[in-house]
């Protein structure tokens, strides 16, 4: 993404935040492909997702977007990561409700190789990736966010600073003992 790009997009954001409602709709065309590449990332480690497509995944998250009302937009990093944390609770309701109609039947089992190798490249229950995730952020809400946005979010250690207000050698360590917190867990 360009620096201009970039540029419009916060510009375009700091509007929506003021209440500008156009500043939406010159928005979407510009985040569309990077919402629709984080998609396609997810459902792509998440192969047992065949009935939704990326193009399905983006909407939903576009609709629950625009459904927050309470955020003050501070740019780019932090829209993507909002937009991932949503992909990914949409994907987590969605096997939930698979494993329901199932009965319980069957584990569904997503990829770990991406994002630096959270798991070493071993298969994880999605559901006991946000059990983790979710006792993670009890014990350190950080270092769950940081995870988030750099997992979920495919932000670098930079934006993920930057989206925080934490230097870049907090991320740094806080992704680290994630990794090895999430992989012990996930592990067991």
């Amino acid at each position: 993404m360009s620096q201009m790009s970039a540029e419009n997009i916060t510009q375009l954001l700091e509007q929506w935040s003021d209440g500008n409602s156009g500043a939406l709709d010159q928005l979407m065309p510009l985040v569309y492909d990077e919402l629709r590449r984080l998609a396609s990332s997810y459902l792509h480690r998440q192969p047992y997702h065949r009935t939704m497509q990326p193009t399905m995944l983006v909407h939903e998250a576009y609709l629950r977007l625009v459904q927050q009302k309470e955020v003050s937009w501070q740019g780019r990093a932090q829209f993507f990561g909002l937009a991932a944390t949503l992909m990914r609770r949409i994907l987590v309701d969605h096997t939930r409700e698979k494993l329901a109609e199932k009965r319980g039947g069957g584990e569904f089992q997503i990829s770990m190789g991406e994002a630096e190798q959270i798991g070493r490249g071993a298969d994880v229950d999605l559901i006991a990736l946000e059990d983790a995730l979710t006792t993670l952020a009890r014990l350190n809400p950080e270092h769950a966010r940081v995870v988030e946005l750099r997992y979920f979010g495919g932000l670098t250690i930079e934006e993920t600073a930057i989206v925080l207000g934490v230097s870049h050698a907090t991320v740094e360590r806080a992704w680290s003992m994630a990794r090895v917190w999430l992989r012990r867990e996930l592990s067991r």
